[in-house]
């Protein structure tokens, strides 16, 4: 006779799964993916180590899911604040500011999302929800283009070479080191907006005289 699991088991494995999850994710949002250890994990979720194994088969599984639950929350987000904007210029303004706002408010997770050094099941996931922020981004250039707006040869290359500015800037070896000061973060976010919205703007060329 086969064993079933009854409802009530059902639940309580959910609920310790879910535990673990929460629990690694805070750690990831303290000190990033290298402080998250198994035996971390186990204690902050307050279960025995070896109970992580029975939900999760490897540290890689366990990391991968906490990174790909994170990332698409982040993806999302940026997704809504580009949603029903009279422009697209409006809209482009609003995913720009609310990704980088939210990585200059959580550092160390954004750090941890986008350029920690982290095992290749998790690169592999990085570079998946790379090109989620990309669609993000394609889709209001597209639009910015349709309605001129905006004027780019490559919608594609646009919108790449945007997310991976946003990176650099904000997270990235480059980035500024003072932004943990409330004035530095708000001018970097103005002038990330400004930067991508001149890249995409029309310009306007000087008339030279004859």
């Amino acid at each position: 006779m086969v064993y079933r699991a009854t409802p009530k088991t059902q639940a309580r494995q959910r609920a310790q799964r879910d535990q673990l999850l929460h629990a690694a994710r805070a750690l990831v949002a303290e000190g990033g993916f290298a402080t998250a250890s198994i035996q971390a994990v186990a204690s902050r979720a307050g279960i025995a180590t070896g109970s992580v194994y029975r939900h999760f088969p490897s540290k890689a599984d366990l990391f991968v899911e906490v990174f790909a639950n994170a990332s698409a929350h982040e993806v999302q987000t940026m997704s809504r604040a580009a949603q029903g904007h009279a422009t697209a210029t409006e809209a482009l303004q609003a995913a720009v500011r609310t990704w980088a706002s939210r990585a200059l408010a959580g550092q160390t997770l954004a750090y941890a999302l986008i350029a920690e050094p982290v095992i290749p099941e998790v690169e592999a996931a990085r570079l998946r929800f790379r090109r989620a922020y990309v669609d993000v981004l394609r889709a209001v250039l597209r639009e910015g283009c349709a309605t001129g707006e905006f004027s780019l040869p490559n919608i594609d290359v646009a919108a790449a070479a945007i997310v991976g500015a946003l990176a650099e800037a904000l997270v990235g070896p480059l980035s500024p080191g003072d932004t943990n000061d409330d004035h530095a973060a708000d001018a970097l976010v103005c002038n990330l907006t400004h930067f991508c919205l001149q890249a995409v703007t029309p310009s306007v060329l000087p008339r030279t005289s004859r």
